[in-house]
């Protein structure tokens, strides 16, 4: 049986990098490197478990195509358990495409794709009751479960007595604040990166976000927030801050589900939330350093290493 279980979004990603510009009408353009990686707040985070060594079951939709087989063999190549991966019968594989820009950002161009169909009665219920952690991976792309669906599935996930983790896929929507809110009582530690926190609430000031999470219901706010490290607050508790590690950028895609693994990897060797974003922070340092969602992360011993040794920002 497996201790976590991430449940959400696979997507497989083509990363191009480095791309300064796209090419007017038909003209090529050289770059350095093309790579296709297993991506998406549940599929990225799996991976990034099970390199720290984390026992994880993955649930989730893929197409019946080549990016679906390249998504589901990757995983069970690192030992995730994917009897929870299921083939949709009309949609093709969530994708995406991200041009990289030099300094590490990228835009996304995304197909939700087999994401979608991801409902419910996709949920194997007797992996999640012999789990410790449930991770929500890719609220607001699951249409299936995002709203009403989603708060049933966690209310129930927690009456299992089973710890819940959530983590954002967005950009700014109407209804963004309507679709979460009924979730957040049933969340134990909501990790969305600061950007997303504030298009969520409509506010760039801190204080204000971790408020709001935390009069909604969450247990915990964890907010990233790249190069300023990342915002720990407990309801009820004064703010947590750690600093970010000092690392040459080469891609930001994937750091925060890295970071994701890393935080719960932290919980579950018993850390405090300050050492286990620590170990968040590392991982997603780490990650952000070569290309695409699955680089960096080598294992446990090595993210120990970056943690002990690696420089952070003053």
């Amino acid at each position: 049986m497996s201790d976590v279980i991430t449940l959400g979004a696979h997507i497989g990603d083509v990363h191009a990098w480095p791309v300064e510009g796209i090419p007017t009408g038909q003209q090529l353009g050289i770059i350095e490197k093309i790579k296709l990686s297993v991506a998406g707040t549940a599929a990225g985070t799996a991976v990034d478990l099970a390199k720290l060594g984390v026992s994880v079951s993955t649930v989730g939709k893929v197409g019946d195509d080549s990016i679906g087989q390249f998504v589901t063999a990757s995983m069970a190549a690192r030992g995730i358990d994917v009897s929870g991966l299921t083939v949709s019968a009309h949609s093709q594989t969530s994708s995406s495409v991200l041009p990289i820009r030099p300094d590490g950002s990228r835009p996304a161009l995304h197909v939700i794709g087999a994401n979608a169909d991801l409902t419910e009665d996709d949920i194997p219920w007797d992996l999640v009751a012999q789990a410790k952690v449930l991770h929500m991976g890719g609220v607001f792309i699951l249409p299936g479960l995002d709203g009403k669906p989603m708060a049933r599935v966690l209310e129930r996930v927690k009456s299992l007595g089973v710890t819940v983790t959530m983590d954002f896929l967005m950009s700014p929507r109407d209804d963004a604040q309507e679709m979460l809110a009924p979730s957040l009582p049933f969340v134990d530690y909501v990790m969305p990166n600061i950007e997303e926190a504030g298009w969520l609430v409509g506010s760039e000031d801190r204080a204000e976000i971790i408020q709001w999470l935390h009069d909604r219901g969450a247990g915990c706010s964890v907010l990233t927030m790249g190069g300023d490290g990342v915002s720990i607050a407990e309801k009820g508790r004064q703010e947590i801050l750690e600093t970010a590690f000092d690392v040459d950028v080469v891609d930001t895609t994937g750091c925060g589900d890295a970071f994701s693994s890393g935080f719960i990897a932290g919980l579950l060797a018993g850390e405090s939330l300050g050492e286990a974003a620590t170990l968040g922070l590392a991982c997603g340092s780490l990650v952000a350093t070569g290309l695409g969602s699955d680089a960096g992360i080598v294992d446990r011993a090595q993210v120990e290493a970056f943690r002990r040794e690696h420089p952070r920002h003053s």
